[in-house]
């Protein structure tokens, strides 16, 4: 093990959040910020097979527990976090379009959006005020957090998955067949003046 590697470790092991390569860099010395990636890219693969991880969670990196061993360090039982159908909804739209603002997800979910689902989610640490779109009134945008992209194991919102992977799990195939049941009836009453 070099000694950046061995540094890396040392203030990965010490740092109370999550840090970035040039964050380390700096923290090193000024490190090159490519030496540090090399270096993080070993220690990833060195603590692959240990009780902890190295991870990288929107270009932050940390130790966590691994996954398989999660349960030996819970002392008390988690409280399942339900979300209701317009958080998840609202969510999903943030997660997928981010920066957006309300009006931009009402538009999308065709309904209004009441402020209280984006407190819940901006109280569960997955969605934040990301400024405020420069046009005129100024809506606030939100987008998601490194704390969504930990909760959900993602490294970064491109691991996210497409249309084809929603497809496949068969989660797209309702909204598929009410979009085909709408479109065959305008269609279906055209025959039928056509007819008379």
């Amino acid at each position: 093990m070099t000694e950046l590697e061995r540094a890396i470790e040392a203030a990965l092991f010490a740092a109370e959040e999550p840090m970035s390569v040039d964050a380390l860099a700096g923290f090193l010395g000024d490190a090159a910020t490519s030496d540090v990636r090399d270096a993080l890219a070993v220690l990833a693969e060195t603590y692959a097979e240990r009780g902890v991880h190295l991870v990288e969670r929107g270009k932050r990196w940390h130790f966590e527990t691994a996954p398989d061993l999660a349960h030996l360090l819970r002392k008390e039982k988690e409280q399942v976090r339900r979300l209701s159908r317009a958080a998840t909804e609202v969510l999903a739209i943030i997660a997928y379009h981010e920066p957006v603002s309300r009006a931009e997800i009402e538009s999308i979910r065709g309904v209004q959006t009441s402020g209280g689902t984006l407190d819940v989610l901006m109280e569960a640490g997955w969605v934040k005020i990301a400024g405020r779109r420069e046009v005129p009134g100024r809506p606030t945008i939100y987008a998601t957090t490194p704390e969504f992209l930990d909760h959900f194991g993602l490294s970064s919102r491109r691991d996210l998955p497409g249309i084809a992977e929603l497809r496949a799990t068969g989660l797209l195939d309702p909204v598929d067949d009410a979009f085909e049941e709408l479109t065959a009836m305008p269609d279906e009453e055209d025959e039928s003046e056509d007819a008379s």
